[in-house]
């Protein structure tokens, strides 16, 4: 049976000292000076490469969508790369995305770091069935502190995350699934598109930034009304970061609990992890167990880990 029918998933090779990371800018254009701040510090401990063309603009995209596209196929595709880390999010991976196949994932297994918009690309490895890391970029990591980067190392150099506590609880029950998600709006942009990432049985991890609480809403109905909540098997919350009061009154918090509280799986929210400062990276593509009555999403066990790329 092979690994996509017998529901298996791949860890990829851990980084060590001296692997390849490309950088690639899928999304939209980036403040240059952090950008090089984050690379200078990438470049302490791993070989890091990128495109000349990175600094491009289009618009409101990191260059035109044939450039964006040319260097993330190239980042799948060639030897040797350990690990594909976004520049920044923002907006444009999903305009890049069609028809590129999952298995040209999966061919070459590298760990993918990102999120916000990297959604899109984290729902492509999700498609490949290959764990990936929702976790800073690099225009944000040149300014990040010791703890936040020993984190990111910490994932991607082997570690599981230690349990995620003091959650509250929304929704009781405990429910065991693959960790999938990322940002509410990318995942509901991708709802009914080839895009999408495989929800059934997963426990689904939300987050956003900057949004009306009626968007919020918004965005959860037409989750529910795809079928997409019905199949996952619980669901842990980040941060809505920036995403205050209606004039009207309405918050947040009352907008998730009433869309969310009564779908019959167990659900918490204050998982440290979004777009807020201080944010810990998550990993995506593992097994987890959500516990409501302890208020905790436990990371199990390591998936199956992939052989080294070839040189």
């Amino acid at each position: 049976m092979d690994r996509a029918a017998s529901g298996a998933w791949l860890r990829p090779p851990p980084l060590a000292e001296g692997a390849h990371v490309r950088v690639i800018g899928p999304s939209s254009p980036f403040d240059v000076p952090a950008f090089e701040q984050g690379i200078a510090w990438l470049r302490r401990r791993y070989r890091v490469t990128y495109s000349p063309s990175i600094t491009d603009r289009h618009r409101y995209l990191a260059g035109d969508d044939a450039r964006r596209r040319s260097e993330l196929e190239q980042a799948l595709d060639e030897p040797g790369i350990d690990a594909v880390v976004a520049a920044r999010g923002g907006y444009g991976a999903m305009r890049i995305l069609a028809g590129i196949a999952p298995g040209r994932v999966a061919a070459k297994p590298r760990w993918l770091v990102g999120f916000s918009d990297l959604t899109a690309v984290h729902a492509l490895w999700a498609r490949a069935r290959v764990a990936s890391v929702h976790g800073a970029m690099v225009a944000s990591l040149g300014g990040a502190d010791d703890t936040a980067r020993a984190a990111w190392v910490h994932l991607l150099e082997g570690g599981l995350p230690e349990p995620l506590e003091g959650l509250t609880a929304i929704a009781p029950g405990a429910a065991e699934g693959v960790l999938l998600g990322g940002n509410l709006a990318l995942l509901s942009a991708m709802t009914g598109t080839p895009l999408a990432p495989p929800l059934d049985g997963a426990i689904l991890f939300l987050e956003d930034v900057g949004e009306a609480p009626y968007r919020i809403d918004r965005m959860l109905t037409q989750l529910a009304l795809s079928g997409a909540l019905t199949r996952v098997a619980g669901i842990a919350l980040g941060s809505f970061h920036r995403c205050p009061p209606g004039p009207d009154g309405a918050c947040v918090e009352d907008v998730l609990r009433e869309n969310l509280g009564g779908l019959g799986i167990p659900v918490v929210s204050g998982v440290p992890a979004g777009h807020h400062e201080g944010a810990l990276p998550m990993l995506l593509g593992v097994r987890v167990r959500l516990d409501a009555g302890r208020r905790a999403v436990t990371f199990l066990h390591e998936p199956v880990a992939a052989r080294p790329d070839p040189a």
